[in-house]
């Protein structure tokens, strides 16, 4: 059946052709009559149609969920906005960056001036034409002293922004950036229409491949097809529903059931279950995803340099990997750089589990049997109660008391995510070093969910980002990247001890490129724009 299978593959991606795809088939025992017909059924289910109601189990979702692009901070929200919204360039499935609302740019050259022709044509959904007005009044959205928005950081770099023409926008910055372009296909900044000179999001009109019919916070997100969508080929269902599912076996039963045609963060510990379901298959993608343990330094015991490091040394990384993740995933080493990045640091040594001195750590911190609280859910990610009592367990050989407290999975990342001094947290990652420093490690920004933003090694951490964004040279920026990986593994709040694969279980009569994104869940987050019936 494997065979059969791996055949079936080859024939939707188009590596056999009609000849060989037949031989094969007979090697297998199968009838050239049967052969043809089954080779006919996989390239049709190959080639995207339009119709139909896609319905997809989120394994996240929060009643404090907002329309507003500033506050998002799951795949719900994620979801949402890559449904109804776009961005001035996106991320394939392919990993390359392509330009999406613009149509092209380019560069000074010395990358510190960049400017971007928009599509022109494109309509918002209340039929208004996108023009260089809504990219400037979306972008300074985020920008400013006043500005609650997770996007704030990633647009510190930007001077000034002046429209050139009405589909023209140049963009000057602080210093050379060639990275800048990655950073406006973040999800917090979608091109939302302009009004009275601020960004229109309460309205919930934007240019994507679908419009919002219904958005209930926490429950359910429903939409229509877009009819004109700019992008072609791409929005095939007519209908969509995002539902939140915070429960792993609530998701498990819906996909069983038919009730919903994909689910995304499936427990490792029940793929082996899910495969055995004829009419699913398990999508699995190696990208930047990583579950983290942030320590905030700004909140004691974790201001205490050798506290923060006899944590970090009390985790059996090994342990969380194998029985957390069942080897779906790899051990991490307190930074956030994954092996798919261009300067990941495999020359920096791997943290191992000693308990031996994770206990000359606490002693020197004056803290033996010292009770410290980690809070965690299953909202942070499928296993992290698991993982946390595990952490508890290996510490506990170090002399740590670990009180594992249970927190609600509703509101987890509003209540206790970034608040309180210690949690679970994942993160989807990020394609370049520069953006992933910038959302979550520099000292201006807001999800900087350990606090490490001062001191002489973040201090130099938060300068050595800012020099590298400028710097050209490949060599002189990986010797950059390398040392901030350094950096926040020897003195920041950051506990990663394992890099995780995404894995989806999706309904046999859901179409989809060969290959699937692994820069964010579900396909980068576009599934919705990318998939089809078969």
């Amino acid at each position: 059946m494997t065979d059969i299978k791996a055949l079936e593959k080859a024939a939707r991606n188009g590596s056999l052709d009609r000849r060989e795809f037949v031989k094969r088939a007979g090697a297998l025992g199968l009838a050239a009559p049967f052969a043809t017909s089954l080779l006919s059924q996989s390239v049709h289910a190959a080639t995207p149609k339009k119709g139909g109601k896609f319905t997809q189990g989120l394994g996240f979702g929060s009643t404090t969920d907002s329309l507003d692009p500033g506050t998002h901070e799951n795949s719900f929200t994620t979801s949402l906005v890559y449904a109804y919204a776009n961005h001035l360039t996106e991320v394939d499935n392919n990993g390359q960056l392509v330009p999406e609302l613009a149509e092209s740019y380019e560069a000074s050259a010395d990358a510190k001036t960049w400017t971007f022709k928009l599509r022109q044509g494109v309509e918002f959904h209340n039929g208004k034409t996108m023009t260089a007005d809504d990219v400037i009044a979306s972008l300074n959205f985020h920008r400013g002293e006043d500005t609650k928005s997770a996007g704030k950081s990633l647009l510190e770099p930007i001077e000034s922004m002046t429209k050139k023409g009405k589909y023209e926008v140049e963009f000057k910055l602080k210093a050379s950036n060639a990275d800048f372009p990655f950073i406006v296909s973040d999800y917090h900044l979608p091109i939302l229409p302009e009004l009275d000179g601020a960004m229109n999001w309460q309205a919930g009109h934007d240019t994507g491949g679908y419009t919002i019919v219904n958005f209930e916070p926490g429950v359910r997100a429903t939409f229509k097809r877009n009819p004109n969508y700019f992008k072609a080929g791409k929005a095939h269902f007519d209908e969509i529903e995002l539902l939140s599912l915070l429960d792993t076996t609530a998701r498990q039963n819906a996909i069983m059931n038919g009730e919903v045609d994909t689910i995304d963060r499936v427990d490792p510990k029940t793929v082996h279950l899910l495969k055995r379901v004829q009419s699913l298959d398990i999508l699995e993608t190696t990208g930047t995803l990583h579950y983290t343990f942030p320590m905030r330094v700004d909140a004691k015991p974790f201001d205490n340099y050798d506290l923060r490091m006899a944590v970090k040394l009390s985790v059996d990384r090994e342990d969380l990997v194998k029985k957390i993740l069942l080897g779906h995933g790899a051990i991490g080493n307190d930074h956030p750089i994954s092996t798919s990045n261009p300067y990941h640091n495999g020359e920096m040594s791997q943290r191992q589990y000693d308990p031996d001195k994770a206990r000359y750590h606490l002693k020197k911190a004056g803290m033996e049997g010292a009770k410290i609280d980690l809070s965690t859910s299953d909202a942070a990610f499928a296993g992290a109660v698991d993982a946390a009592l595990l952490i508890k367990d290996s510490a506990a050989k170090s002399g740590l008391n670990i009180n594992v407290v249970r927190e609600p999975k509703d509101g987890y990342w509003s209540n206790v995510w970034n608040k309180k001094p210690w949690s679970a947290c994942y993160w989807g990652g990020r394609p370049t070093e520069d953006w992933m420093f910038t959302a979550a490690y520099v000292a201006g920004s807001k999800w900087n969910d350990t606090a490490w933003r001062t001191g002489p090694k973040a201090d130099r951490f938060n300068s050595l980002v800012t020099t590298a964004r400028s710097e050209l040279d490949s060599s002189k920026r990986q010797e950059m990247y390398y040392e901030c990986q350094t950096l926040i593994n020897d003195d920041g709040g950051a506990l990663i001890p394992m890099f995780a694969n995404y894995i989806h279980a999706v309904s046999k009569k859901i179409g989809h490129d060969e290959k699937v994104a692994g820069n964010w869940v579900n396909d980068g987050g576009k599934n919705v724009e990318r998939w089809w019936f078969a």
